[in-house]
């Protein structure tokens, strides 16, 4: 008997407007916590049981995940992460967040997950998925847009050698700050230079962090963590994860500005530039390129670069903070 062939979401398969199932997912003071210290992140806002608490921006990608992978299947189709005959990656390559109300414990989050574009670009082809998270008021919380590489012009990044790694040898992942309190509008001036943030990061926190799942099923096998399977992909090896990356991203500005400055219409757009490995340490920092006043709005802007021990710029992002 022939095996009936699989039917993979190909780049040609995607389509503009697919939609994925709904997901439904109650937050906690406990998930909070927890997704703060998947995050390395020990800032006492994120663990308190008080009416003040409120969950990390980046958590979003948790509480409303993207799964592109359960899209494919309410369509049909079997992804590659997936597939049996045809297994590959669709790697992160950017994300764009905006946020527009607080998530705070006893929320219940509604994700809604679709295809918002595809491209292509320097011969590699991208699709984008937007994604929202609607609380059980039926206020829009957060929205983002995910853009991943579904077919990539030919080639690999090489693996950097043993010493080429980090000098910290610790596996324990850490993460080191210089917080000096935070910011107000009024403080902040164009060409300021934030506080740094320095993550040093193993294959054990990507490990853990690849099992903590709010909604949709866990997949123990992809380029985070199952290092066989990474080698015939585009990074050659184990990398971090675009969302984990990000959630750095949120800590260090979280060091210099309020959580309400993300939640009151801010927004945080990261690339992806070269991959974030096991034992690297990358020191995020944030310069302020802008500010603007319009009206009753106060508006912040930040680029923060993740740089790793080599010298190496593994992420670029863009921050908009807003000030009542």
């Amino acid at each position: 008997m022939v095996e009936q062939q699989e039917r993979l979401w190909t780049y040609d398969a995607v389509e503009v407007g697919q939609i994925g199932n709904e997901t439904t997912v109650k937050i906690t003071a406990e998930n909070i916590a927890e997704y703060a210290h998947l995050a390395l992140n020990s800032d006492p806002r994120y663990q308190s049981s008080g009416n003040d608490l409120m969950a990390m921006p980046t958590m979003v990608l948790s509480y409303a995940p993207l799964l592109r992978e359960e899209i494919a299947s309410a369509n049909g189709y079997i992804a590659f992460e997936v597939s049996k005959t045809a297994r590959s990656q669709t790697p992160f390559a950017k994300c764009e967040v905006r946020w527009y109300l607080p998530v705070v414990p006893g929320d219940v989050i509604t994700g809604l997950r679709k295809v918002l574009e595809k491209y292509e670009r320097r011969g590699s082809k991208f699709v984008t998925f937007r994604v929202e998270a609607i609380n059980q008021h039926g206020e829009k919380v957060a929205e983002y847009d995910y853009t991943c590489i579904f077919e990539y012009a030919k080639g690999q990044r090489s693996v950097p050698t043993r010493s080429e790694s980090s000098e910290n040898h610790s596996t324990k992942p850490t993460s080191q700050s210089t917080n000096i309190g935070l910011l107000n509008f009024s403080s902040a001036s164009i060409g300021d230079i934030l506080p740094e943030l320095a993550i040093t990061e193993s294959e054990e926190i990507m490990i853990r962090k690849n099992g903590f799942r709010l909604a949709g099923r866990k997949n123990d096998s992809n380029i985070h963590t199952d290092e066989e399977f990474a080698k015939q992909n585009i990074f050659a090896g184990v990398t971090n994860s675009g969302p984990a990356t990000m959630s750095y991203v949120d800590q260090n500005l979280g060091q210099s500005f309020p959580i309400s400055s993300f939640y009151t219409g801010g927004s945080l757009l990261m690339r992806a530039i070269t991959p974030f490995r096991g034992g690297d340490t990358v020191i995020f920092q944030g310069e302020i390129t802008d500010k603007s006043e319009e009206k009753d709005m106060k508006l912040l802007k930040v680029r923060v670069k993740g740089v790793n021990q080599r010298g190496e710029l593994v992420s670029l992002s863009d921050a908009a903070l807003r000030f009542a």
